[in-house]
């Protein structure tokens, strides 16, 4: 079984319209959240789009009957599956990916939890110390800043990762105390 940070970064919120520019993914420790090894980032800029997509289902046999293979875990994976979804559907030799059809970590739930139940302020750079959204990146992608667009991915990894590991550290105890209020 394998647990993996997934995210992507686009040049809008449109699947049909918009473009991944960026699929980025590390294998984590299953127990601590920590990353193992080195994140990947396939880069359309480098690659094109169905390459990149390709690369990424060769690599995480993400078509493997075996679901547990590549379990992504992520903040809003809902907005990932749409556009991995639609953007490989359009390839005849690529298989469909659907994220969301598997098992999956998804902690948009709890970041909204965290901040009391509310959806605005819940974003990934209000819960970390992620430096700011992903707002830039496009227009990175527009004048070919691409060192600014990989270093804000690894910003955002670093920061996911710190938060994932702290909430592996702290549900267990949030279960406990749970547990000890049903008593």
């Amino acid at each position: 079984m394998g647990t993996f940070y997934l995210d992507i970064e686009t040049t809008g919120v449109d699947e049909v319209q918009n473009k991944i520019i960026t699929i980025q993914y590390g294998e984590l420790e299953r127990g601590t959240g920590k990353l193992l090894g080195e994140l990947t980032i396939l880069k359309e800029w480098e690659l094109g789009e169905k390459e990149m997509l390709r690369r990424f289902i060769e690599y995480t046999s993400i078509t493997n009957n075996y679901a547990f293979d590549f379990i992504p875990v992520g903040y809003n994976l809902g907005f990932e599956h749409k556009f991995l979804l639609e953007k490989s559907s359009k390839y005849d030799d690529l298989f469909p990916i659907s994220i969301l059809s598997r098992p999956c970590i998804d902690l948009r739930s709890i970041g909204i939890l965290m901040n009391r139940g509310e959806f605005k302020g819940s974003g990934l750079d209000k819960l970390t110390g992620k430096s700011h959204s992903g707002t830039p990146v496009v227009h990175w992608y527009d004048v070919k800043k691409y060192d600014e667009i990989e270093n804000y991915i690894k910003n955002e990894t670093a920061e996911f990762v710190k938060w994932y590991v702290w909430l592996h550290k702290e549900m267990p105890e949030l279960r406990s105390r749970w547990e000890t209020e049903l008593n």
